[in-house]
């Protein structure tokens, strides 16, 4: 080999070289988003359809671009579905300053975050069952479970069902419900309602037997089974076996295809939730809606998938989150992000418009939520009434 060949080679690979450097360089930093789920523990499995759609949203975003130009990273930690590791996570997080949190994932653990949160960072809850206070950095997803209540009382009243009956676990999320749906059976419009029957349910049970059998003595017209994951199937066995099969209203944590599969043998007759706008789509909705929805069920589509409710807890504030970064750049601070989603008005997402004008933290009201039939023929959700809860 020549000299002149050996240098103009060595030129070759050194530009080769510095080429990739500069391509290194250039590539942008993935802005990253941390994420606390329960992925293991009780509510792992509404943890685990969270991380799903939000794998899909890093997904959707990046191929549009990310963040003005940078691309999204959430970086999901488990917290196990316990509230004190909740706490021991979110210090941490606080300890780095960063400008944002999203989840947990269920009450006890969101109720956990919300002292700790009171200057920052923003944290987005995924429970609809909490109530943050109005101009805090803590939202809740979707529609209150008061909002839940109301819906279920509003479709039962208008089917003629008046006499009712209620088993509510003894954790946070079930006693939160049994009080919500004392305050929507005092409203003026339900004074024909009744409950006739009411237990408590502590989630480590291993049958609700002698429950449903106190209830069915109580002759109900209809029934409601609030409770997640494995508590419902305990509570909807106990009812089966005891012959208790009335129309039931269900968590509706438990909007999951594979759990309700599971549950195939023994569920009522007439299986309810109080699902949301997101769970059914509705080609009359509004244009923005619409598409919103339309890209929500392509995206599952494209792995061959099926959303559930808690598929839906997580997308909008993703979406609600980076689109207040695209807006204020990514050195935007807690209280910029705050003050960003507090002035959302006409947000339009899967489950409707946004407002946080109204100073509830989620934007959402009532006309949110849609009573939800499961249809064992076809394992899936079919909407059986408008918004908050009024018959078709």
């Amino acid at each position: 080999m020549t000299a002149r060949r050996f240098i103009t080679i060595i030129c070759a690979l050194g530009l080769a070289a510095l080429g990739s450097s500069f391509a290194a360089i250039a590539q942008p930093v993935p802005y990253e988003i941390n994420v606390i789920l329960a992925l293991t523990g009780p509510a792992a499995f509404i943890g685990k359809a969270e991380q799903q759609s939000l794998q899909l949203v890093e997904g959707l975003v990046n191929k549009s671009g990310g963040i003005n130009g940078r691309p999204v990273k959430f970086v999901i930690v488990d917290d196990t579905s316990s509230a004190a590791v909740t706490v021991q996570l979110t210090n941490a997080l606080i300890a780095k300053n960063v400008p944002v949190i999203l989840g947990p994932t269920f009450t006890a653990t969101c109720l956990s975050v919300g002292p700790l949160v009171k200057s920052g960072p923003v944290d987005y809850c995924f429970s609809p069952a909490i109530a943050p206070p109005a101009g805090s950095y803590q939202y809740s997803a979707t529609a209150s479970t008061h909002e839940d209540a109301q819906a279920i009382t509003r479709y039962y009243r208008e089917r003629g069902w008046t006499k009712i009956a209620l088993i509510a676990t003894t954790d946070a999320s079930g006693q939160q419900f049994a009080g919500a749906l004392d305050e929507a059976l005092k409203l003026p419009e339900n004074k024909s309602m009744t409950l006739v029957a009411r237990e408590n349910f502590t989630p480590t049970d291993l049958s609700a037997a002698a429950l449903a059998e106190r209830i069915k003595a109580a002759n109900p017209q209809a029934m409601i089974a609030w409770a997640a994951g494995t508590p419902t199937g305990t509570i909807l066995r106990g009812m089966h076996d005891v012959g208790l099969d009335i129309p039931t209203s269900a968590g509706n944590g438990n909007m999951i295809h594979a759990q309700l599969a599971q549950y195939a043998t023994f569920l009522p007759k007439e299986l309810y939730f109080p699902g949301r706008r997101s769970l059914v789509y509705d080609p009359s909705a509004p244009a923005p809606v619409r598409s919103a929805s339309q890209a929500f069920f392509n995206a599952f589509k494209s792995i061959d998938a099926k959303p559930n409710l808690a598929s839906t807890l997580s997308w909008d504030p993703a979406f609600i989150v980076i689109d207040g970064l695209k807006k204020l750049g990514t050195n935007a601070t807690a209280a910029q992000l705050n003050d960003y989603i507090q002035q959302l008005d006409g947000w339009a997402g899967i489950n409707g418009f946004y407002n946080f004008k109204t100073g509830n933290q989620r934007g959402l009201g009532i006309d949110a939520v849609i009573m939800d039939r499961w249809d064992p023929a076809t394992s899936d959700f079919l909407a059986v009434s408008k918004g908050g809860g009024a018959i078709k």
